[in-house]
C-alpha cells in the first residue's frame, strides 16, 4: 500500500492534516475556538474580556458558552452580576479537566497525523 501510495502522490510534498473537535446531541460543541474560549476567561474573569481577545462578538461568546453549558449538563462557565467589582466569570474545575483532556487528545492526534504524513515519504 505504501509504495501505491508513492506511486499516486508523485507531484508535491503531501501531508496528513485535519481538525479535532468534540460532538454532543449531533453538534459540533468543543474545539480549539471554545477551548481557547475557556481559557481567556479563566485568564480575565470575564467573558467579554475573553471574547474582545479572540476577536468576537459578546453575543457570539454567549452562544458558544450556552451551547457548552447546556451540551455538558453542568456550568463550565459560572457568571457571577452586580457586587462591588461589577461581577465577572470562572471556568468550573470540570472545565479545566476538559481542557487538559482536550490537550491531550490533540497532541496524540498530532503524533498521529505526523506518523501517517512519514508513511507519504
Amino acid at each position: 500500500m505504501k509504495n501505491q501510495m508513492k506511486d499516486i502522490l508523485t507531484n508535491g510534498e503531501f501531508r496528513v492534516n485535519g481538525s479535532l473537535w468534540l460532538e454532543g446531541n449531533g453538534t459540533r460543541f468543543f474545539g480549539p475556538g471554545p477551548v481557547e474560549l475557556l481559557q481567556l476567561i479563566d485568564e480575565t474573569g470575564s467573558i467579554n474580556q475573553a471574547a474582545k481577545k479572540m476577536g468576537m462578538s459578546y453575543k457570539k461568546a454567549w452562544e458558544i458558552v450556552n451551547r457548552l453549558n447546556e451540551i455538558v449538563g453542568s456550568p463550565l462557565v459560572i457568571t457571577a452580576t452586580g457586587g462591588e467589582k461589577g461581577g465577572g466569570s470562572a471556568i468550573s474545575e470540570e472545565a479545566k479537566q476538559l481542557i487538559d483532556w482536550y490537550m491531550s487528545l490533540r497532541e496524540r492526534f498530532r503524533k498521529f497525523m505526523e506518523q501517517e504524513t512519514a508513511k507519504l515519504r
